[in-house]
């Protein structure tokens, strides 16, 4: 512990390690190939995520504001994957498992914030669907592209506040023991059982970060369509009931890939002691696998997104062959002068 400050008026001192030593993935068999996989998970991700970004910014029907908050949580994946993976690249690959106190409180606000972004879009899209079947008649009314970049805008809002207050609060902890973190990031969670002076505030906002990350969210996502299914119940017609439903699966699937993964090993770490390299693979797949599948799942499930690519790719086409043309008569003429 190289650095010391003394808080006189509570006669504390307090012990901060001028680094922490990240230690997680460093004694795993054969870690390497896990590398090399997270180099391919990585750059699917970046192309998959732009790819969508792309279409929604080029395919003017989608200029409306469920793609906005589709385009975000592109952006929010793309973000996430690379705050962690390329760290991890350069923390283990290249041995460089030393990193600074304010680097690691850098890293624990991004990862945790970016997080919190991608489950809270996810929420956004949730109300989206709620809309679009339950008042269709007021749907453009009500998501408008106004209140869904409000929407986002709060949500960043709270985000940030929430995770500065969290990351505040870890300069307030003393490391007088260990500055080892058994993960592949600077979890916060792990961070805060290293302090040797009161670290119970910390425990609260970890529980608080929780229940903001997952919780809250995936409990109003599960009431948005219970609602909706109230709602399908109404519907007379089997034909509309099917495809109201399919509107809803991309949304569903993407639900399901960001949580299910990561509550099943929260619940399952409660009742079962996990050795700690399966916990670290684990809680890396469920936080890199989601950002590369949801633009996936998102242009091939849906069918607005699949027709833009269509269309741009003629149109695309359209233009290669005009330009084609144009250079060919060109020449041609070119060519006639000189005869």
């Amino acid at each position: 512990m190289s650095s010391m400050q003394s808080n006189s008026s509570a006669n504390v001192t307090f012990v901060r390690p001028a680094t922490f030593f990240i230690n997680g993935l460093f004694n795993i068999p054969h870690v390497k190939y896990y590398y090399v996989f997270l180099s391919l998970v990585y750059v699917v991700t970046v192309l998959g995520n732009l790819f969508i970004m792309c279409i929604i910014y080029l395919a003017r029907r989608l200029h409306i504001a469920k793609y906005i908050a589709v385009f975000h949580l592109a952006l929010s994946d793309l973000c996430q994957s690379s705050v962690l993976i390329p760290k991890v690249m350069d923390i283990f690959l290249f041995e460089h498992q030393e990193m600074s106190y304010e680097a690691c409180l850098t890293d624990i606000f991004f990862v945790y914030h970016f997080m919190n972004l991608q489950s809270l879009t996810l929420l956004a899209l949730a109300f989206d669907r709620l809309v679009a079947i339950c008042f269709p008649l007021r749907y453009h009314a009500i998501v408008t592209k106004p209140a869904m970049f409000l929407f986002i805008g709060v949500m960043w809002i709270v985000s940030v506040t929430f995770f500065s207050v969290l990351v505040s609060f870890v300069t307030r902890m003393s490391f007088c023991r260990s500055n080892v973190i058994d993960s592949y990031f600077c979890d916060y969670g792990l961070i805060y059982r290293l302090a040797c002076n009161d670290n119970s505030i910390n425990i609260l906002l970890a529980h608080m970060s929780f229940g903001l990350l997952m919780c809250t969210p995936l409990i109003l996502i599960i009431i948005t369509y219970f609602c909706i299914a109230l709602a399908l119940v109404n519907i007379a017609h089997g034909a509309d009931r099917i495809k109201a439903m399919k509107t809803c699966t991309s949304h569903l699937i993407l639900v399901a890939i960001g949580y299910l993964p990561l509550m099943s090993i929260s619940i399952a770490s409660l009742t079962t002691p996990f050795h700690s390299n399966t916990r670290l693979i684990n809680n890396s797949l469920t936080q890199l696998i989601p950002p590369m599948l949801n633009p996936i799942i998102y242009t091939l499930k849906t069918e607005e997104v699949m027709q833009s690519v269509k269309d741009l790719y003629k149109r695309s086409r359209v233009n290669t062959t005009r330009e084609r043309r144009m250079k060919w008569s060109g020449r041609n003429s070119k060519h006639n002068f000189q005869v």
